[in-house]
This record gives C-alpha cells, structure tokens and sequence, in this order.
C-alpha cells in the first residue's frame, strides 16, 4: 500500500506515462495539480484485486479503479496463463462480451486486441448483451475461456470484468490465483502489444449467437402459451430486446414495458441503485401494473442474469408484493419437477440434480427429497453452484437467495431470461387450474414446511472496517453463543475448518443451528458488510387455520432470533 504524499505522486506519475487512456491521464493530472492527496490515495493507496469474481471496482485512473490500463493488464495475463498452463486450448479461443455500461465496449476491445496480439482467437459479441449470452457463448462454440466486461447491477461508476473457464462457468481456485499471478507478472504496459482492430484473429459475431441462444431456450422450455398480463422492466440494461424476442418466439403478446427504463443507459437515470431488490427501483414497473392491471411484474437486472418477480396481493400496502429470492426460487423449483425441462444432448441416464446455497432456504433440500430428486448444497456464488453436478449428474435446477436462477443446464451461470420465460410459463399451466403463484406458495409451505427467510446487513464505515469485520468473525468462532432466540443452539458449524462437515471448500462462514431456527453469518466478498442469513422453520397443522398459526409463530420465532442477532455478534464492538 501506498500512503505516503511523495510515493503517491511518484506512483501517479509512473502511471501517467504509460495510460494509453487521455481521460483518465488528465484525471491524473488535474489531482496532482491540485494536490489532491486524498484522490491519489483513493487510487494508487491500494489496487483492485483479481479473483474468482474477476475484478470489480469504480473507473477511473489508477489500480485501484477500472480502467483501460488495468483491462489490458488482465486481458495479457489470461492470454499468459493460456499460453503458460493450458496451450492445448489456445485454439478454441477466448469468447468476449460487453453489456451497455460506460466504458464497457471499449474494454471488450482491447481485450480482443490484447488476446488477438498474443496468437489468441476472439469471438466477439456483436453488441451489448446480457452476461447469460456470453456463458452460453462459452459452450456453444466450445471456447477455452470466456470474459464478460460487466459490473452487473453496481452503481454507474462501477464496471467489471468477469473471466469463464472452457465450461461455460466464472472461475474458482485455483484459477483465479494463476491468472492473477500471471498478471502480476506482466512487465510495463508497453511491452503488451494490440492486433488492429481488423485483425484475422478476432471473430465479430452476429445475431446468430444470440438466435442460438434463444432456440435453445425454446428446445429446453417448449411449453403452450398463452395471454399473460404482465409488465416487464430490463432496469437501464441490456435484457430488454432478448426478453422481448424470446416471449414472441415462445408465443406470448409483447409484455407491457416501462419504457422509461427499457433502453440501456449507463447512467441508470430513474433508479438510486440499479438492483431490483434495492427499495424503490421496482417502483415504475409497480406503479404500472396498477394502472394496468397486470398479473404479473418481471425485472431483470441491468446484466440480465437476476430475476426479480412481483405478484397482485390485497394484504400487502399498494396491493403488490415483491417476492423473494427464496419464493421465487421455490417456484421455480416447482415449475421443473412438475415439467422438468429438455436437456440437450439426447438420452442421458445421469441422474438429476437441484442445488442451492448455504444461505438459501433449506425448502428446496425438502422438496427434492419429496421428488426423490437429488439435491446439493454449495458456497453463495453460481461459480460453485454449476459445478455441482460434476460429471455424474446433471442440473435440472440451481439457484441461490440473490435473485439468480439457472433453469436446466443450458447455460453455467444464473440466467434471468431462461428464468423468466419459465416463471411466466408457469403461470399459465397454474392459472389453468385455478391456483395463483402465492396460492401455490401456501401450498409448498403446507406439503413441505413454512420456511421464513430474513437477511440482515451490517455495513462497517472507515479504513479499519475489514479488520473490525475480521475480529467479530473471531469472537464468534471463539465463543459462540449456546441460544439462538432463547432456545439451546444444537450445532455449531465453522466452514473455515478444511474438515467442516458440509464437506465445503474452507471459507470465512459460521451457522448456528437450533431446533427450529438457523443463522448464518459471513462477511460480504465485495462490502464491507457483515451478512446473516436467518430462516425459521414450522410444521402447518393439518386444520383449516394451520398455515395462518405457522405463520404467526413463525414470524414471532423470528424476531426473536433477529432481536439477538446484534448481541451474538458483539456488534457494539465492530
């Protein structure tokens, strides 16, 4: 880490003369001439980091932000650990997408040029698409690798740049370490040479890809349609026109869209924060389906591979209600075991798996086994939830609470349109026999437990926050606490233990377990945030009031464990 003023400037002024960026060298410039040692901190006191997420951060000018200088660097590394590890692979190429972001096209091409100058093959998108286009890319065309420029649904001044190994899924270790280690190793940015933009080794594709895309949706989801009245926001990002071409191919009338957030716009102009589970960014679309009508509201995040889905509900302040990740995903799990989907390839005798996350509800682990279905528990991230099945079985569902679904395996990464064409599906073959989706909810719950989920945040401020988040994580390995809610906590479980009974990859995650209750604690990867997961679990009486009891319990059960959270954690501390 750099701190000091005169090791900032020099930093500063190091980077200058190699940024091939006039924008952001004249960032530079206006901070030293101003000196602004607090911005040359910002940018050169620490640096974005390379990992199983790629890298993720704020443009600008310096390592610590997003930036041609640091896309080049990354894109020479992968081209490195290509040529160094996997040079059997080099000739399948590297599959590049882009979605709509500011800065985001222009990423995706010195990333071709890097890789097309390093004897490397590109497969271009042809313009901005949702981040399941590029996954989907991966396999389709058999690619060594895939990069997907995104920083998903990030406020405006963040991109992203998102790696996939030959699989079609985001990288784990050990591969986030080679390439970053690759990367590192890359000597001054002039010694990293660019093809022209013409350059044979760089493949523009066409609307083929994404014709493919969509065909095998169909092929997978060949369900009848019918009217549905629902109103459908891509949130300023790129999944609108896919959507809208994948509901008319599969037979739907056009969704009625909010078209103050249909077009892509990098600047998120309507939305505080460009997440649907964020308050207020599903308000246009919500306000529009009252004036409307509708029976059903959809959303996809500005990357289009999240899901956000809200349903008519007279109980509920405005008279619609956002479902949650967990409900949704529960839906869908539904949808598949009553229709499961057609996977490719033919004849295929491995059994099926649904798999879910850590922190997701356990109703989808009840619900396989009332299916005798198999069912498998990863680390939060769809970089382990496609992995799985392994190569004995296959996927006929994954999800995880964050609004990411992957219906079939089509596609390894959560897929928000393959997710909503079959949401909307199952719809209609409910509405056919007179059930709602919160009706069939209720009755999920009946036949296999009422399931309350809660997810609390605790957001730590400051240039201590990640060692304050390091010493709560500490405290509760070192004494946990014996009751949850007030009643006796029956298993303690530290997935950082090699050995830790789920059979997990070690990682900084803590779940306290009682009769009736669980509660998951973990720091965020990306924040510095602490996040609990909490969910209560209550048997429905067979009477006619049953569900209405559990309910009530179950939401009384709650607040307790949620009114302990901050005391078992010793968050007065932190």
């Amino acid at each position: 880490m750099i701190d000091e003023p005169t090791a900032l400037v020099s930093a500063a002024e190091a980077w200058m003369a190699e940024d091939p960026d006039p924008g952001t060298r004249a960032e530079l410039e206006a901070l030293l001439t101003a000196g602004d040692a607090r911005g040359l901190a910002a940018r050169f006191g620490a640096r974005l980091q390379f990992g199983t997420a790629g890298l993720r951060g704020e443009m600008g000018a310096g390592p610590n932000r997003m930036n041609r200088a640091l896309v080049r660097r990354a894109a020479a590394g992968l081209a490195a650990w290509l040529h160094e590890l996997h040079p059997h692979r080099i000739a399948a190429g590297v599959a590049v997408g882009f979605d709509a972001r500011h800065r985001s096209r222009l990423f995706a091409e010195d990333t071709a040029a890097v890789l097309a100058a390093a004897g490397i093959d590109v497969h271009l998108l042809p313009g901005p698409l949702p981040t399941p286009v590029l996954a989907f890319a991966v396999r389709h065309l058999g690619t060594a690798a895939g990069v997907m420029v995104t920083a998903s649904h990030n406020p405006a001044r963040d991109n992203g740049y998102k790696v996939y190994d030959q699989g079609g899924a985001q990288i784990v270790p050990p591969t986030d370490t080679e390439i970053s280690a690759a990367i590192d190793r890359i000597g001054p940015l002039s010694t990293v040479m660019l093809a022209p933009a013409d350059d044979v080794h760089i493949h523009r594709l066409g609307t083929d890809l994404v014709d493919a895309y969509l065909d095998g949706i169909l092929a997978m989801l060949p369900h009848p349609a019918d009217d549905v009245r629902m109103v459908y926001t891509s949130m300023h990002g790129v999944g609108g026109a896919t959507v809208v071409e994948l509901l008319a191919r599969a037979g739907f009338a056009p969704p009625h869209l909010v078209r103050e957030q249909f077009d892509p716009d990098p600047d998120f102009p309507t939305v505080a924060f460009p997440n649907p589970e964020e308050p207020g960014a599903m308000d246009l679309a919500l306000a529009q389906a009252r004036r409307l009508g509708a029976e059903l509201v959809l959303a996809n995040d500005p990357d289009g591979d999240r899901l956000a889905v809200a349903v008519p509900d007279p109980d509920v302040d405005g008279g619609w209600r956002l479902l949650g990740g967990d409900e949704v995903g529960v839906l869908l799990a539904d949808a598949v075991l009553c229709r499961p989907p057609v996977l490719p390839g033919g004849k295929d005798e491995r059994p099926l798996l649904l798999a879910t996350t850590i922190v997701s509800s356990a109703q989808l682990s009840a619900m396989s086994a009332g299916a005798g279905v198999e069912y498998g528990e990863t680390l939060t991230g769809f970089k382990w939830l496609a992995r799985t099945p392994g190569p004995d079985r296959r996927l006929l569902f994954g999800y995880e609470e964050a609004l990411g679904y992957c219906v079939g395996d089509l596609v390894a990464d959560k897929d928000g349109i393959s997710a909503l064409l079959a949401l909307v599906q199952r719809v209609v073959e409910l509405r056919g026999e007179g059930v709602s989706l919160l009706e069939r909810l209720d009755q999920l719950s009946r036949d296999h437990g009422l399931h309350l989920n809660r997810q609390l945040s605790f957001r730590l401020d400051g240039a201590e926050a990640q060692s304050r988040l390091t010493r709560c994580m500490d405290r509760l390995r070192a004494a946990p606490p014996s009751t949850l809610g007030g009643r006796p906590v029956t298993s303690t479980e530290d997935l950082l233990d090699p050995g830790n009974p789920l059979g997990l990859p070690p990682s900084d995650v803590v779940i306290l377990r009682s009769e009736d209750a669980r509660l998951i604690v973990r720091p965020s990867g990306t924040e510095p945030k602490l996040k609990c997961y909490l969910e209560v679990i209550r048997t429905v009486p067979a009477a006619t009031d049953g569900l209405v009891t559990a309910r009530a319990e179950a939401e009384e059960r709650m607040e307790r464990v949620a009114g302990d959270v901050s005391d078992l954690l010793h968050l007065d501390l932190i």
